[in-house]
């Protein structure tokens, strides 16, 4: 397997010096893939480019949208090792920044949206961290947290399948607050991961807290917007 962006095949020192490598690589290539990321979002709200609109029925817009975001994942993780897989996640980040462009414009078209976007960004940057400590001291049980994530993600996938039926707006805010909860200790669990040294590359490990940390804006965005009664 080709490895070129660090060897883990060669010792570095301690075992320690070797997961702080990983999780500094990590955060730096999760503050890297916010670039593209914003990029993407700019350039779809100058262009007036919107995923959800290319396709006439949002079926289709919802199927499109499951094979980008889970085949890039997996393209991804196929080159874990490797440059290839972060050039993808950039492509990754830079297309999921299209994808949240059209919340983003309705958001700030109106009178406090971007004071509520603001809002929305500050809380997702202190539940960030706030996990981020908590995983450094923290002594639960990974695997059982791991095991509660996976019921987690299949439950909120069916939750936002059956929504798009009932279209309840109780149920898609109990959505939206499900992924802050499901995403915010999926943070915790994977820098705990890698800490404990259960994670090895850092591309993986940025793809992951990428994830959840969009999933946790664009949900509180949501859940602000409709407490403000503008969603």
């Amino acid at each position: 397997m080709q490895r070129d962006v660090y060897d883990y095949t060669q010792p570095a020192g301690s075992g320690a010096v070797q997961k702080n490598t990983v999780l500094s690589k990590t955060y730096g290539l999760l503050g890297l893939s916010f670039i593209p990321c914003a990029a993407g979002a700019f350039l779809s709200s100058q262009t007036g480019i919107n995923f959800y609109s290319m396709f006439g029925n949002r079926w289709m817009a919802f199927g499109a949208l499951l094979v980008f975001f889970y085949g890039m994942c997996f393209l991804i993780e196929k080159n874990r090792y490797s440059n290839v897989g972060a050039a993808l996640l950039m492509v990754f980040t830079f297309g999921m920044g299209v994808l949240i462009s059209p919340l983003l414009q309705y958001s700030m078209s109106i009178s406090n949206g971007p004071q509520l976007v603001g809002i929305a960004a500050a809380m997702t940057a202190a539940v960030f961290f706030t996990m981020a400590a908590v995983a450094r001291r923290t002594k639960a049980d990974m695997n059982a947290l791991g095991r509660f994530l996976m019921v987690g993600v299949v439950v909120l996938m069916v939750g936002v399948v059956a929504n798009m039926f009932l279209q309840i707006p109780v149920l898609s805010l109990t959505i939206s607050a499900g992924f802050v909860i499901f995403s915010s200790l999926l943070i915790m669990w994977q820098i705990r991961n890698v800490i404990d040294g259960g994670e090895n590359s850092h591309i993986s490990a940025a793809l992951t807290l990428f994830i959840s940390i969009y999933n946790i804006f664009s949900s509180l965005l949501h859940i602000l917007l409709s407490l403000a009664g503008d969603d």
